[in-house]
């Protein structure tokens, strides 16, 4: 029998019982399926998440208080204002640096409040997070110096507060203090840290009227360029350990750029996305289960019909090939049907939950291959069982 014979002889068989085929493809058609959805919502997460750490600037370095050192973890720290003073006049190859003091805050305007986080801050924050002006401006050398009440705030307060208004020159209460709105940042995405839910302001005036003398939070710089990333990270690191008079192993600051933080994300998101899928793969080995037990069925059923092909000439490896390939066909359409499902319903996922689902060429042929092969291993079996049946018991069998 050839194998253009052994292909017909299988669709015509599959064709004839077209329920049980279906039915028999169901459990392979939702592995597959499965297996794309959840890797495309992964690359998709991923993709997206990785998108909106670029959008804060590829060239960011930043400095944190807390042990950072292999011998230092949960080490106390602090940063200073003559940490940044030498870190600006000490740092090269940087094109912006901004020390910040954080703290949380309830945003009132009229009868409408919104919580918050409250940055203090300078004049080249903007530059140094890679944040531009959608309205208005950004704070002026002026305003720290004369710690002026002014603040720009994110489209997410601006939502809460302004019903998407840019009401500039409005006021605002930061925890009972009335601030003017002199500017909105560019909308940047939701996500961790949601880099559109916050105030700005000068951080004198947040020093002297929200937080007090209060050591810095944090320093963010920018590398001129992202070639110079490293070299900044070392001159800081340098810097500051003289300054604080410790070593690499106790260290009480810690710096962080974000490489490392794409380098962990895309780390992170791949190692989920492959778990699920493994689990995803799990109902494609119960499909070939069911597999296997409708071609054992089937043999049974066509005892009759092996012993009469064996009869009129019909080798062991023709009655192989023929139910061997039939199984295949069971997987390999259940496959092209899962597919197809996966990228639809992935499509509309992504849709409804608001980023982009990526479906990766390699996630496709995995998943049309793995079917494949589940055809293979569990038909073997049965049509090993087909072949090895005794013509004269076949023609015997009722």
């Amino acid at each position: 029998m050839s194998l253009r014979e052994a292909i017909r002889a299988a669709l015509s068989s599959l064709a004839a019982n077209k329920t049980r085929a279906l039915l028999t493809m169901l459990g392979v058609i939702i592995g597959v399926a499965a297996v794309l959805i959840v890797v495309a919502i992964g690359e998709g997460l991923k993709a997206d998440t990785l998108e909106r750490i670029r959008s804060l600037g590829t060239n960011l370095v930043m400095v944190f208080p807390g042990g950072g050192g292999r011998g230092a973890a949960g080490r106390p720290g602090r940063l200073t204002e003559d940490d940044y003073e030498a870190l600006a006049q000490g740092v090269r190859d940087i094109s912006a640096i901004a020390p910040v003091v954080q703290t949380s805050g309830t945003a009132k305007y009229r009868n409408l409040t919104h919580d918050t986080q409250v940055v203090g801050t300078n004049a080249q924050w903007a530059r140094a997070m890679a944040f531009e002006i959608a309205e208005g401006r950004f704070l002026k050398n002026a305003d720290e110096r004369s710690r002026a009440r002014v603040a720009v705030i994110g489209t997410e307060v601006m939502n809460e507060l302004f019903y998407g208004r840019a009401l500039l020159g409005e006021y605002i209460r930061i925890n009972g203090v009335p601030f003017e709105v002199v500017g909105i940042l560019e909308e940047k995405g939701g996500g961790w840290g949601n880099p559109d839910d916050q105030i700005v302001i000068p951080i004198t005036t947040a020093r002297q009227r929200l937080v007090g003398n209060a050591n810095l939070s944090r320093i963010y710089m920018s590398a001129s360029s992202e070639k110079t990333v490293p070299a900044v990270i070392e001159s800081v690191t340098s810097i500051l350990r003289r300054l604080h008079r410790v070593t690499e192993v106790n260290e009480d600051f810690r710096i962080r750029d974000q490489s490392e933080f794409l380098t962990t994300m895309s780390e992170t998101t791949g190692q989920m996305t492959l778990f699920v899928s493994g689990i995803a793969l799990v109902s494609l080995l119960v499909g070939g289960v069911g597999i296997m037990n409708i071609m054992l069925v089937s043999v049974a059923e066509r005892t009759r019909e092996i012993g009469i092909r064996k009869a009129v000439g019909a080798r062991g490896r023709d009655i192989l090939a023929q139910f061997l390939i039939e199984s295949v066909m069971l997987s390999v359409i259940g496959g092209v049907i899962g597919i197809a499902i996966g990228f639809c319903v992935s499509g509309v996922l992504g849709d409804s939950i608001g980023w982009d689902t990526v479906v990766p060429t390699w996630s496709v042929v995995i998943s049309f291959l793995f079917a494949a092969a589940v055809g293979v291993f569990f038909g073997y079996y049965p049509a090993r069982k087909a072949a090895m049946l005794d013509p004269i018991e076949c023609l015997r069998y009722e």
